[in-house]
């Protein structure tokens, strides 16, 4: 089957601004669209810019636009798409070139919140693991999914607007620790996550929820983050 990718395409040394180009590939309908995005690349145009690196949705780095809609193009199917794709990079992030984004705005939201296990014996090894149960895993065992894709926080309308917000990702992050029996930095991420650029600028549309490629239930996390900094009940 003959397929047709439109694709929005930007090179800073000889753009002034970002324009769609067409591509004709001869698909099956088992085929990935990073395949069709491969095809054009190694035998259409090989100006075209694509990040990519494991190909089967685990390092989250090919993350686009996919007829509107945040999608990995290692995950996204040609017998799920129409016959007219239209693939563009994702939005909020400053385009380095074609489908290739400047991700250091969503990396600075996620280092803000501390993502990493804070202890109150931290200037010494302990002598054994810390043990947890698995009711304890249990309680933020969605949020380990997350793979740093940045689905979720490219579709957040507010993050568009205002790349000071730290985003869904970064709060789905600190959620993973926030809940986390092991941790004792909780407050401290709350802290943070009640700023002006925190957690409560979220406005649940719901558009992180939707994009997230691992079915992380974002929203209902940003919400019981919220909760835990109204009411500190971690």
């Amino acid at each position: 089957m003959e397929v047709t990718l439109k694709v929005l395409r930007f090179n800073p040394e000889t753009d002034t601004e970002s324009h769609f180009e067409e591509y004709k590939v001869e698909a099956d309908p088992m085929d990935r669209l990073l395949d069709l995005l491969h095809e054009i690349k190694w035998y259409q145009d090989h100006s075209l810019a694509v990040r990519r690196s494991c190909g089967h949705g685990i390092c989250g780095s090919d993350a686009v636009v996919v007829n509107g809609v945040n999608r990995l193009a290692c995950k996204i199917l040609v017998k799920d798409l129409p016959s007219e794709i239209t693939v563009e990079p994702i939005r909020g992030m400053p385009v380095i070139r074609d489908l290739v984004v400047d991700m250091e705005p969503f990396f600075a939201g996620y280092r803000a919140v501390k993502p990493w296990l804070i202890t109150d014996d931290r200037e010494h090894e302990p002598d054994r693991e810390r043990i947890q149960s698995p009711e304890e895993r249990a309680r933020f065992d969605d949020t380990t999914k997350c793979i740093l894709c940045a689905a979720c926080t490219s579709s957040c309308p507010i993050f568009w607007s205002d790349e000071e917000y730290v985003g869904p990702a970064a709060i789905v992050n600190a959620h993973r620790f926030i809940f986390d029996s092991r941790d004792s930095g909780a407050d401290e991420r709350l802290q943070i996550l009640s700023s002006k650029n925190g957690a409560f600028k979220c406005r649940t549309a719901f558009n992180c929820t939707d994009a997230c490629p691992r079915g992380i239930k974002v929203t209902m996390a940003i919400q019981e983050v919220k909760q835990a900094a109204l009411y500190r009940s971690v």
